[in-house]
């Protein structure tokens, strides 16, 4: 959510912002409103002082014994016209904060300007694609010829987009998990263990509702939703809440399952482990000082890269366009690794920072020993996902025979497995 003094002292700026992100939404009913709001409040507080003055007169005349029924009759009207226009002011609040919620965030200077990811500019690469003495296969090809992947009968138990995982692929991707989860508390991260249901509230905060709703799985009898990632739980653990400065900068890292609806991918990725509506992943999220927050940006980066590094994959680092970043991102990074079996570039990890977007609708605040107080900036990045990182696994360290080799660094969280065959 953007600051009202933002929208209403630059709203050509966030007009051009909207026009950039490729938004439909427009800000001329959040202005009305807003003009009219003030007035409100102005007349409210008009009528609240000729009530004032008109008491201290009804006072000063029942002290001197005179009548005072004419101004007791005034005053009664002035109460029905200030009842009225609370009422107003009531009804004004509730519609912009519903129009509010419906505003994306500015796009950072540094973006590119583009409707879609063909907009997207590279930044730098790591290490280099492997080399075959043979035609790499895709990853479902490997794992179900090893298998370790069984689409047809998670497809019989559930539907489509699930997946069975079995044997060594059930250990490789326990061991993902754990390899993640220890490489974030070596870089200061905090472990987080999360609910895996949400209500409303933390959905609203993070930006997923009410835009996204479609995305969700909503559970029936009540306000609850599944995860569509830790960010949600995480991002919430101190909304409504005041924290000291001085306990800044606060990084957490938490695995969670993952439920996503993919109401806009229709017909995308229908084969593999790419597109699940349930998956696995480890997300890292950092809560900052509005000072620091875009030098964190590029440490949490970083820390998403290195362990692809760990790893040996090849990988490289995009800055998403404006009208391909996510509707709470100022900016954001999106780190591809290559997939050989698919000759491409995917994503595997996204490092977002919201600035203070999704305090805002958190309502999670700092203040410092001067007693100034503010909205912290948040940030978060996949740690990563466990499916996918699965995925780039299987495609890079594929053999010729169809078995596969595991990474150097796994090996020590697979008891001294070496290859999967």
């Amino acid at each position: 959510m953007l600051a009202r003094d933002y929208l209403r002292e630059n709203a050509d700026a966030y007009r051009d912002a909207l026009k950039k992100r490729g938004s439909t939404a427009t800000i001329e009913r959040f202005l009305d409103l807003d003009s009219e709001r003030r007035r409100t409040i102005a007349q409210v507080e008009t009528l609240k002082n000729q009530r004032n003055v008109a008491s201290q007169e009804i006072a000063a005349l029942k002290k001197a014994k005179q009548d005072a029924s004419a101004q007791i009759e005034a005053t009664k009207g002035v109460g029905d016209e200030i009842k009225q226009l609370d009422e107003r002011l009531g009804a004004i609040e509730d519609e912009l904060r519903a129009l509010e919620l419906e505003f994306p965030n500015v796009p950072h200077e540094s973006v590119p300007v583009g409707a879609d990811e063909s907009a997207n500019r590279v930044e730098r690469e790591w290490g280099s694609k492997p080399q075959f003495d043979f035609t790499p296969k895709q990853h479902w090809d490997i794992g179900e010829a090893l298998g370790i992947l069984d689409f047809d009968r998670g497809a019989k138990i559930t539907g489509a987009r699930f997946s069975l995982i079995l044997g060594a692929g059930a250990k490789l991707n326990r061991a993902l998990i754990d390899f993640f989860l220890d490489q974030a508390s070596q870089r200061g991260y905090t472990e987080v263990v999360p609910p895996y249901i949400v209500n409303a509230d933390s959905l609203r905060g993070t930006g997923q509702l009410p835009k996204f709703e479609q995305d969700l799985f909503k559970l029936t009898d009540r306000d609850y939703y599944l995860v569509p990632t830790a960010e949600v739980p995480v991002t919430n653990i101190h909304r409504d809440e005041m924290l000291d400065a001085t306990s800044l900068p606060k990084y957490y890292a938490a695995y969670s399952p993952c439920f996503r609806s993919e109401a806009g991918s229709y017909g995308k990725d229908t084969r593999g482990l790419i597109r699940q509506h349930q998956f696995e992943k480890v997300e890292l999220v950092k809560y900052v000082m509005p000072e620091r927050s875009w030098e964190e940006h590029e440490s949490l980066t970083r820390d998403a890269e290195q362990v692809l590094q760990a790893l040996g994959l090849h990988y490289r680092v995009v800055t998403l366009s404006s009208g391909d970043m996510s509707f709470s991102s100022a900016k954001t990074y999106d780190i591809e690794v290559w997939l050989p079996g698919q000759e491409a570039y995917r994503e595997i990890a996204s490092s977002s920072n919201f600035l203070d977007f999704q305090a805002r609708r958190a309502n999670i605040r700092y203040k410092t020993a001067e007693k100034k107080t503010g909205f912290v900036h948040t940030l978060n990045s996949s740690g990563l996902p466990i499916g996918r990182t699965l995925v780039a696994i299987l495609e890079n360290y594929q053999r010729a025979d169809g078995s596969v080799e595991v990474p150097e660094a796994l090996r020590p969280y697979m008891k001294g497995m070496s290859e999967i065959r």
